[in-house]
């Protein structure tokens, strides 16, 4: 286990022993999304960068001596993490890039990359002996916890707006999670759970509210960094909602430049939906975190979608510290860069990952991207999520009579 030096907030800087806290900065509330620090110093004594080579584990797991959990406590039976990384030559030709390579955590057991942090919230519970943990969620965090609940056998509450997407909800219904379905917004539902959480004493695993979220999320950087043999890309693309997980990502790398096993973080550039685009509002107004106010938060990237980003202080700085930036791109754009991105690739993405394939195209043609830069685009979520904005994307098929007459007809045969 990686022992934790502190908690810190990113706002007002004040430190707290973990023992001290258990969410949020007790000075600036739930602005202050706390952050969880190591001894670097004894780390990189202890641990060896390239004994990973021998790490048999094919998880997120290889790296628990960098996490917050005992070397033996229990965890999840369900392999997370380890996800494959895909040099994608014929997506770097299309954008006019030098190198384009494709992180995908679509293939995690829920289908998306918030099973790290759910894995990790879990494993925290099972140690404390806590045994029900809760969430508000569009889909994929309540998918990814519900998952891993059930794999452990934890009894699992959330609270999710109706709206999200039926494939989504019924995923939490066949994992069986207790399923709330808030009439109201995401924001709604995270407030309730929130509340629920503090009066009934859960174990609230709540986007930016937990600080353990972003410690499984971070390990997705270790492996950005391991699969490509520590060289690092010049640049790293996120989908943006709350800010949590391009919190996570940097965080992974922060750590690895704290251990000299990294020469640099790369520069992380955030994607939003234009229709949810609170971060990008403040990037491009240098607002405070604790200056942001409510936005519209009206996109099919229900992913994405937060109308007051809850973990807008560390994604914030997550950008800034990076030289980064934060872009939004339309609806419009997001649905056909499904069919797009899956056609050069064999990548089927839902669309809170194809925004950041749109986002890339707009970076590049604006200069946010250098074309002789190497990128990576994280894929945080399946296709299969969302299958009815799929549809929207593509024309039908070509119906046929049962002969071959009216097969070569429809295929232009003569």
């Amino acid at each position: 286990m990686a022992t934790i030096k502190e908690l810190k907030c990113p706002v007002c800087g004040r430190r707290y022993p973990e023992s001290e806290v258990q969410y949020t900065c007790p000075s600036c509330g739930e602005v202050g999304t706390l952050e969880v620090l190591y001894d670097y110093s004894a780390l990189s004594a202890q641990l060896d960068r390239d004994a990973l080579r021998n790490q048999h584990e094919q998880s997120m797991w290889r790296y628990k001596a960098l996490l917050p959990i005992e070397s033996g406590s229990k965890v999840s039976p369900l392999r997370v993490g380890m996800t494959p990384l895909y040099d994608t030559t014929r997506v770097a030709d299309t954008l006019g890039l030098r190198q384009v390579w494709l992180k995908d955590d679509g293939q995690n057991p829920t289908g998306s990359l918030k099973d790290r942090a759910s894995a990790m919230v879990v494993a925290r519970a099972m140690e404390q002996g806590i045994k029900t943990v809760s969430t508000a969620s569009t889909g994929n965090a309540a998918a990814a916890l519900s998952g891993i609940g059930a794999s452990v056998g934890m009894n699992i509450i959330i609270f999710v707006p109706a709206s999200a997407p039926e494939a989504k909800i019924a995923q939490l219904l066949v994992y069986g999670a207790t399923v709330l379905l808030v009439e109201d917004t995401y924001d709604v539902a995270f407030e309730l759970c929130s509340q629920m959480c503090l009066s009934e004493g859960w174990y609230c695993r709540n986007t930016g509210m937990n600080p353990y979220t972003v410690e499984g999320k971070k390990t997705v950087a270790y492996e950005i960094a391991e699969q490509l043999d520590w060289q690092v890309p010049d640049v790293v693309m996120v989908g943006v909602g709350d800010g949590n997980i391009i919190a996570g990502v940097y965080k992974g790398f922060y750590d690895l430049l704290q251990l000299g096993w990294i020469q640099r973080i790369p520069r992380l550039i955030g994607v939003q939906a234009a229709g949810s685009s609170a971060l990008v509002h403040a990037w491009e107004n240098d607002l405070r975190p604790q200056d942001i106010k409510p936005m519209p938060a009206e996109t099919i990237a229900d992913s994405i979608s937060a109308s007051l980003p809850r973990d807008r202080a560390k994604g914030l700085r997550a950008v800034r510290e990076t030289n980064g930036a934060m872009i939004a791109v339309p609806d419009d754009e997001i649905i056909m860069a499904i069919p797009e991105l899956a056609q050069l690739t064999g990548v089927y993405g839902e669309p809170s990952c194809t925004a950041v394939y749109a986002g890339a195209k707009r970076a590049v043609q604006s200069g946010l991207i250098d074309k002789d830069e190497s990128v990576l685009l994280l894929m945080t979520g399946n296709g299969l999520k969302d299958i009815r904005r799929a549809q929207q994307s593509v024309a039908h098929g070509l119906r046929v009579q049962p002969n071959l007459e009216s097969i070569r007809q429809a295929l232009g045969i003569g």
